[in-house]
């Protein structure tokens, strides 16, 4: 009907990925939307790149969207959970590993449809690009970095914690882990641990509006101007926060129980929003 050209669609530009293929979408960070993915199984990261979202997850889940409500299941080739995915230097490397056995895989694709595999001896979580450096990090301190996503080479830290993220932001990576662990980094080769007052694990991190903000356990959030110095903010939980993400003049952090906050001054002050699910959610994106 001509009543059709009148009707108009809140364009999507945050999407959060969780447990049991739980897939919501954003126009602002502050209203949420249930998508159908396809999927039961967990979905673990996001990403946004070439104008489509890619998310990953178990079972060696990928999917796809141009516009973040119709998804398109790719084929990649593995079984193993997919944890980790960034896109830079025209391919998608995405990071995933084996708990127990302390084994990991990176794989990369140019167009998301043919994947390339290399095999690691550490469990591999978030990955994330540069300096004209791939950097990804997990289990037991292990930090690898690349300039091509092809050959991978070991870094030392002089930490043996779990690695739970990698973000860059202000010529810095920054890389955060259990016990308040946070390691920075110039050049992705040589790193140097922070102090930033918190002793529980930190989990997700990201780097927006010349800040960086890092979640983790009962609730924390901490933000910083250089990755060096750190200031904890009040999240108004005491839950764990899992990832965070920077959007739209806005930080968007996700956790269990359909937990989403969103701040709009930088990471100080935090709302409470609506998700409108139970399930955990691991991985939230913004499409710049």
């Amino acid at each position: 009907s001509s009543d059709d050209s009148k009707t108009t669609t809140s364009s999507v530009s945050f999407v959060a990925v969780g447990n049991s293929g739980t897939l919501l979408t954003s126009s602002d960070g502050i209203t949420w939307t249930s998508r159908t993915s396809g999927t039961t199984k967990s979905l673990n990261g996001i990403t946004y790149a070439n104008n489509s979202f890619m998310t990953v997850g178990e079972s060696g889940t990928i999917l796809t969207s141009s516009d973040g409500t119709s998804w398109t299941p790719k084929t990649s080739g593995t079984t193993k959970s997919l944890n980790g995915i960034t896109y830079a230097n025209s391919k998608f490397i995405v990071v995933s590993g084996d708990w127990d056995a302390n084994t990991g895989t990176i794989m990369n694709s140019a167009d998301g449809n043919t994947w390339s595999t290399s095999e690691t001896t550490n469990y591999l979580y978030r990955v994330t690009y540069g300096n004209s450096t791939f950097v990804t990090v997990g289990k037991s301190g292990i930090i690898l970095t690349s300039s091509d996503g092809n050959s991978w080479d070991n870094r030392t830290t002089g930490t043996t914690g779990n690695l739970w993220s990698v973000n860059y932001g202000n010529n810095t990576f920054v890389v955060v882990g259990g016990t308040g662990k946070v390691l920075t980094s110039t050049d992705g080769t040589s790193w140097t641990t922070r102090s930033t007052g918190s002793s529980v694990r930190l989990f997700g991190s990201t780097y927006g509006n010349n800040t960086f903000v890092v979640v983790g356990d009962l609730g924390t959030i901490l933000t910083s101007l250089d990755g060096i110095t750190w200031t904890s903010r009040i999240s108004g939980t005491s839950i764990l926060l899992n990832e965070v993400t920077y959007g739209n003049d806005t930080f968007v952090v996700v956790g269990p129980s359909g937990t989403i906050l969103n701040s709009t001054d930088n990471g100080t002050t935090w709302t409470s929003r609506t998700s409108g699910t139970p399930n955990s959610l691991y991985g939230v994106t913004y499409s710049q």
